[in-house]
């Protein structure tokens, strides 16, 4: 089994962070983690599963971590750690403060309606008018504020990497709306940014349509079994354990 090196978690130059970069990283706590504050050694807490924002879409509240399972086969539940009880460290992610930085004490601590904040990324998203874009690929925020700056859209193919993405931000995200995030009308008018074609500004058209063939060569049904399904946590049983169910299953 290949040993998975550990991803540094690198704040841009415009201070913010990603929530693809945070993806798989992982995330070392105190080892007694009872303390009020944290300190004293550190151990392995697991790794980032996936970010969550608050109910209005617009801010990165926390992570959830996947804890390793006990002896390999039993399953450990998720940990939901706070974002600003976070911050880099070599390898990773460091849990910095005590027993407030997880789960029921921080979401009480931030004063999280926990039943309705959400998971944009792997959700579909279209506009008010009804027009598909694609699903939340990424988000763009403020390190370790949340503050979310641009949502990142695509459709998760070959034709993607041509032809690129869409980067919306955040002022024309509507909300939540039975499984869909809701944006303004204009976005679906935004220009693509981040694939090839659209870095070098020409032959737009001709990458479009090279890219979808190759795509469909490819198989879109590997992009599509890749996707995890953004919810709202209020709407899965026990809080989050039918969305990690979905989310698991996805992944394979």
């Amino acid at each position: 089994m290949a040993i998975r090196k550990p991803r540094e978690v690198v704040v841009s130059p415009a201070g913010t962070l990603n929530a693809k970069q945070l993806m798989d990283v992982v995330v070392y706590a105190p080892k007694d983690r009872k303390q009020a504050t944290a300190s004293g050694a550190y151990s392995r807490f697991g790794r980032v599963h996936n970010v969550v924002f608050s109910p209005d879409g617009r801010r990165v509240v926390g992570i959830m971590v996947k804890r390793p399972d006990v002896v390999a086969m039993v399953a450990v539940a998720d940990a939901f750690v706070a974002l600003d009880a976070l911050g880099p460290c070599d390898g990773g992610l460091r849990v910095t403060r005590g027993r407030d930085a997880y789960d029921e004490l921080a979401q009480e601590r931030l004063g999280l309606d926990w039943d309705r904040c959400i998971i944009w990324v792997g959700m579909d998203v279209r506009s008010q008018g009804g027009r598909k874009l694609g699903f939340v690929e990424n988000a763009t925020f403020k390190a370790w504020e949340g503050d979310v700056v641009t949502f990142g859209v695509g459709d998760g193919n070959a034709a993607e990497s041509l032809v690129g993405h869409l980067e919306i931000p955040v002022d024309m995200m509507q909300g939540y709306q039975d499984g869909w995030m809701i944006v303004d009308d204009e976005a679906a008018k935004m220009a693509l940014s981040g694939g090839v074609a659209a870095k070098a500004g020409e032959g737009y058209a001709k990458a479009k349509v090279a890219g979808k063939e190759a795509a469909e060569k490819a198989g879109e049904a590997v992009a599509e079994g890749s996707r995890a399904f953004g919810k709202q946590l209020g709407r899965t049983k026990g809080m989050f354990g039918a969305f990690m169910d979905e989310y698991k299953k996805a992944s394979k």
